[in-house]
C-alpha cells in the first residue's frame, strides 16, 4: 500500500471537546526528508519501497493530509518533579490519526491550544534522539513507542543556541498518561473521568472490558506493566531522566524520550538530566518513583474504584518488579532456574560494576563469552580484587547449572546487546546531520534494530565508553 491509500479514523474525537484541541499543523520552513524507518512503514501496512520522499516530507511537514485525518492536541495534566501541573497537553505534538491500531503523532509539528509560552517545535538533536531510541528500546524488548520517520529544515529554532527545527513523527498504541487521569480528576470532572477510563479499556485492555471489575482490574495490570517496564529499564542500564506523570503511559509503554542516557560506567545515582538538581530521576530513584506515579494515578482513578482495592493493587508493585528484575538477571548472567542465594550474587554484582568502574554493556556482553579465563573481564575494570571475588562466586553457581556452556553461551548472547545507543554515539550523528550528513543516522537506526548482532564496521561503538564522554547530563530543552 501507498502512503497516500492510507486512510486514518480519529475515535478520540468521539469523546468530550474538553479532552483535545482540533488544530493543523505548521510547516517548517524548506523541509528536508532525513530518515525513513522500514518497521514503522510496515506497523502501518505500507510498503517501504513504495514510498516516496517527497510525500513523507509532506505527511511530516502537515501539507499531505491523509484521508479521516483530523489533526488534535491531547489536553492532560502531570506531576512534573513531583509538583503539580494543572494544565499541560500536547504542546509541540499533533495527532493524525489511527491505522492499524497505531496512533500517528506528529512532535515539533508547531503550536497547540497547550503549547503555553513555547514555540511547538522541536529540533534536530532532540528529534534524531528521539526517532532512534524508540526502534533501539523495541529492539532490546522494551514496551515503546515506535518511529515512522524524520525530517529536518532551514527553520531556525531557539534554545540555548539557534538550531534547525525538525519533525519526528510517532507511532503508538496509545498515547494516554497518567496525567491525562489528573486533569479530570483535579478539576471534579468525574463523568468525563469515567469516559477516559473507558476510552483506555477499549484502546489498551479490550480482553478486560467484560470484566465486572474492569477499572479494577485494568489499574492492577497498569501496575504492573509499570513495575515490569521499570525493571526492564533497570536491567539495561536505561536511565528515562524525565519520570512526570505527564511521561507515564498508562498502557505501560516508555514514552516521551527527553534527557534518556544508557549508563556508560555503571553508577547506581546517575542522573542523566541535568535539571533534576536533586536526583529525584536517578536511575536507582526509578523504580520507588514508579510506585509515587502509580500512587498518583491511584488518586485521579479514586472516584470509579474503591481505596482498598486501589491499596491492594499497589501492593502488587513491588513483588512484580522485583520479580521481573530477578528474572531478567538471571537470564544476562546465563542462569537456568532460581536458587537460594541468587539475590546476594545480584547485589554483590552490581557493587563490583560501581566499584570498579565497570562500563555496564560490554561487560554483561564479554561475560556471554565466559568459559573460566576471566583477563578479558578483569581488563574492563579498576578493581581487579573485587571482580575476582565475584567471579568466584559465578563459577561456583554456574556449577548449579543443567545446560552446557555453548548453551549458556548462545542464550547469553541473545540476552545481552552488544550495542546500546550511548549519547556520545548519538551526539556524533548529531553533529554530522547538523552538517547535512545524514548517513549515520541512518546507520544507527540499523544497529538499534539489530543490537545483538556483530555490525563489525562499527565495532569502536561497542567498546567501553571514552572516558571524556561517560555519564554526561543532558538538558531537557528541545
Amino acid at each position: 500500500m501507498k502512503l497516500t491509500d492510507l486512510t486514518l479514523t480519529t475515535p478520540y474525537l468521539d469523546l468530550d471537546p474538553i479532552f483535545y484541541d482540533k488544530v493543523s499543523p505548521t510547516p517548517l520552513h524548506r523541509p528536508k526528508f532525513i530518515s525513513l524507518n522500514p518497521s514503522g512503514a510496515e506497523l502501518l501496512g505500507l510498503k517501504p519501497d513504495l514510498l516516496k520522499p517527497d510525500e513523507v516530507n509532506g505527511l511530516l511537514n502537515g501539507t499531505l493530509i491523509l484521508k479521516g485525518s483530523i489533526p488534535y492536541a491531547m489536553c492532560y495534566a502531570g506531576h512534573q518533579f513531583g509538583h503539580y501541573v494543572p494544565r499541560l497537553g500536547d504542546g509541540r505534538a499533533i495527532n493524525l490519526g489511527k491505522s492499524n491500531g497505531w496512533n500517528l503523532q506528529l512532535k515539533g509539528s508547531g503550536q497547540t491550544l497547550y503549547s503555553r509560552q513555547g514555540d511547538g517545535r522541536a529540533v534536530l538533536r532532540s528529534s534524531i534522539r528521539e526517532y532512534l531510541i524508540a526502534e533501539a528500546m523495541h529492539a532490546l524488548g522494551i514496551p515503546t513507542t515506535r518511529s515512522f520517520a524524520l525530517i529536518g529544515s532551514e527553520e531556525r529554532v531557539a534554545r540555548e543556541r539557534w538550531e534547525k527545527g525538525a519533525i519526528v513523527l510517532r507511532l503508538s498504541p496509545s498515547w494516554i498518561r497518567f496525567g491525562s487521569f489528573e486533569y479530570f480528576y483535579h478539576t471534579h470532572r468525574h463523568r468525563e473521568l469515567k469516559s477516559l477510563a473507558d476510552f483506555l479499556l477499549a484502546e489498551s485492555y479490550p480482553h478486560l472490558q467484560n470484566s465486572p471489575e474492569s477499572y479494577v482490574e485494568m489499574f492492577r495490570e497498569i501496575v504492573s506493566r509499570t513495575a515490569e517496564l521499570i525493571a526492564l529499564w533497570q536491567s539495561v542500564g536505561f536511565n528515562h531522566g524525565v519520570m512526570n506523570t505527564d511521561n507515564m503511559s498508562a498502557a505501560g509503554l516508555t514514552i516521551d524520550y527527553g534527557p534518556y542516557a544508557f549508563m556508560d560506567t555503571f553508577e547506581s545515582g546517575y542522573i542523566c538530566n541535568h535539571t533534576d538538581t536533586y536526583g529525584r530521576y536517578s536511575y536507582d530513584s526509578q523504580p520507588g518513583i514508579g510506585l509515587w506515579n502509580l500512587q498518583c494515578l491511584a488518586l485521579a482513578l479514586s472516584p470509579l474504584i474503591p481505596k482498598e482495592k486501589l491499596e491492594s493493587a499497589l501492593e502488587l508493585y513491588a513483588p512484580i518488579y522485583s520479580s521481573k528484575l530477578q528474572e531478567l538477571l538471571r537470564a544476562k548472567l546465563g542462569l537456568d532456574d532460581e536458587h537460594h542465594g541468587d539475590g546476594e550474587l545480584y547485589r554483590e554484582l552490581f557493587k563490583m560494576l560501581e566499584g570498579g568502574y565497570v562500563d555496564m554493556t560490554p561487560f554483561f556482553r564479554t561475560l556471554s563469552r565466559y568459559d573460566g579465563e576471566r583477563s578479558s573481564l578483569l581488563a574492563q575494570s579498576l578493581s581487579t580484587e573485587t571482580m575476582n571475588r565475584w567471579l568466584d562466586r559465578y563459577d561456583a553457581r554456574l556449577e548449579l547449572n543443567t545446560s552446557s556452556t555453548p548453551k549458556r553461551h548462545t542464550r547469553m548472547l541473545c540476552t545481552n546487546p552488544k550495542y546500546v545507543l550511548k549519547n556520545y554515539i548519538l551526539q556524533e550523528s548529531i553533529e554530522l546531520a547538523e552538517q547535512g550528513d545524514y548517513t549515520l543516522v541512518n546507520n544507527l537506526l540499523h544497529i538499534a534494530q539489530n543490537p545483538y548482532d556483530e555490525h563489525e564496521r562499527f565495532e569502536r561503538y561497542a567498546r567501553a565508553t571514552p572516558s571524556e564522554h561517560k555519564n554526561i547530563r543532558l538538558s531537557c530543552s528541545s
